[in-house]
């Protein structure tokens, strides 16, 4: 980390220097002749000495990265166009092929060996993996991002629109964007000749936004990376809070889970003796026990679809459900469906069981039900290794005049690729763009938020790559 204790502690009293600095000019000039050019000096002393210490931080590498990512800008936005004027949503596996197919190249001129994982057997396109050997014995960094987005070939959102310093775009930030941050990063590190020592692993999945299924090949070969890893750097959108940047050293799990209820079903004139209570208010009994006695600290749950009757059928793609019924049939079957949210394994399990619990009664007269859980994401759990890097980062946002970049609330932040090596590897996330309106149509980029992340990522990359692995 060239200069972290460099001119900084030179002056740490800027005043004291400018005093020194009068006086020795003083000394030098006959009094009381001062020239316009000294004048004028003494006068901007003062911000030259508060500003020579952030740039000497950065050492003449880093300065270079910097550079290079402004002159990259234009390049950058115009492989951001090319990339989202592609529709690449999950299920267009043609489309996923051909956004990988247009990055191959340029990971391929960086001196990465590039393969494509193909995934027919989940369904899905496929991933793309790049790989950069560097000096033996270092940093080995896993870079995670995405191919495909939420938006299908079939839906009226599906090109790229220049407004300013922002464009509008379906994946324009999730997660093209953080693809050409990756790229404007590594481009910025080959050029200043730090690429060439560090040791890189990117993965850019496939089908981030539905996994294919089993979930457990389609995210074999990120979990493999994370185990050789050191570190994890995860390029997904920057989180922002009132207009200051924050990082993310967490994300919650993502569960699904689908509720059936039954009950006799006979004219709605028995309902409450014999016959029973119904289908429908046993499910109502358990939605209502799960609002009242599952909250707890990074915990939310939802119910999503619900639907009764005397027939209650889910579609197979778990999007859809429909009843039939009248309104005097006590109804003979419910179906619910829902997600939850943790923060840790242990949580997981903990509110897992206490959601069996409620719907293993005591059930509704005349009723019975069942749960079954759809694993998803794991969770990310904040950890004092997540944390070291934020500190690392925010070390960098010191050394480029930036903000400090406080930890998000991980209530802020959806489940991630990322998740699936967090048991094996430290991680951070949020290295990509600033954005609005993710996955609906109102998706917008902020251009400007491309350099500065890339600035962050070319400098953390280096310096990181320059230290011992850890495994």
């Amino acid at each position: 980390m060239t200069g972290s204790t460099g001119t900084s502690n030179c002056w740490p009293d800027v005043r004291a220097a400018h005093a020194y600095v009068v006086q020795a000019i003083a000394r030098r000039t006959p009094s009381p002749i001062l020239t316009g050019m000294t004048r004028k000096l003494l006068l901007a002393l003062p911000a030259l000495l508060l500003a020579t210490p952030a740039a000497a931080r950065l050492s003449a590498p880093e300065q270079a990265m910097t550079k290079s990512v402004d002159a990259d800008q234009a390049w950058a936005i115009a492989l951001l166009e090319k990339m989202v004027n592609q529709n690449s949503g999950t299920r267009n596996i043609a489309g996923v092929i051909k956004v990988a197919e247009m990055v191959r190249p340029e990971f391929e001129a960086l001196g990465f060996t590039v393969r494509w994982v193909p995934m027919a057997a989940v369904k899905r396109a496929g991933h793309l993996i790049a790989t950069h050997t560097g000096k033996p014995g270092t940093t080995r960094m896993l870079l995670i991002g995405h191919l495909d987005t939420v938006f299908e070939p079939d839906q009226p959102f599906q090109t790229f629109e220049r407004q300013g310093d922002k464009a509008r775009g379906p994946g324009a930030a999730d997660n093209k964007g953080g693809v050409v941050v990756i790229l404007t990063a590594l481009r910025a590190m080959k050029k200043a000749g730090t690429l060439g020592g560090a040791n890189i692993e990117v993965v850019l999945t496939g089908d981030e936004e539905s996994a294919g299924e089993p979930i457990e090949t389609a995210r074999a070969d990120l979990i493999a990376a994370g185990k050789r890893a050191d570190v994890a750097l995860d390029f997904e959108g920057l989180a922002q809070v009132d207009g200051q940047d924050y990082g993310s050293i967490a994300r919650r799990s993502s569960t699904s889970y689908t509720i059936r209820t039954t009950g006799r079903t006979a004219h709605s004139s028995g309902i409450f003796g014999s016959v029973g209570d119904g289908a429908i208010y046993e499910m109502a009994r358990i939605i209502t026990s799960f609002r009242k006695e599952l909250p707890e600290p990074n915990l939310t749950f939802n119910i999503g679809l619900v639907a009764g009757g005397a027939s209650a059928e889910l579609s197979a793609n778990e999007a859809n459900v429909s009843a039939q019924g009248k309104t005097n049939i006590i109804p003979a079957a419910a179906v619910a469906t829902g997600d939850m949210r943790t923060l840790s394994p242990e949580q997981t399990a903990r509110v897992r069981a206490k959601m069996e619990a409620i719907v293993a009664g005591p059930h509704a007269p005349g009723t019975a039900a069942t749960i079954a859980f759809k694993e998803g994401y794991p969770p990310m759990p904040p950890t004092a290794g997540n944390q070291k890097l934020l500190d690392r980062l925010n070390l960098v946002n010191a050394d480029l005049g930036l903000a400090r970049m406080p930890a998000l609330d991980p209530l802020r932040r959806g489940a991630g690729d990322i998740s699936f090596v967090a048991a094996d590897v430290d991680g951070l996330v949020g290295l990509g763009t600033a954005s609005e309106g993710d996955h609906t149509p109102a998706e917008v980029v902020d251009l400007a938020s491309m350099p500065r992340q890339a600035k962050r990522a070319a400098i953390l990359m280096t310096r990181l790559s320059a230290e011992k692995g850890r495994k």
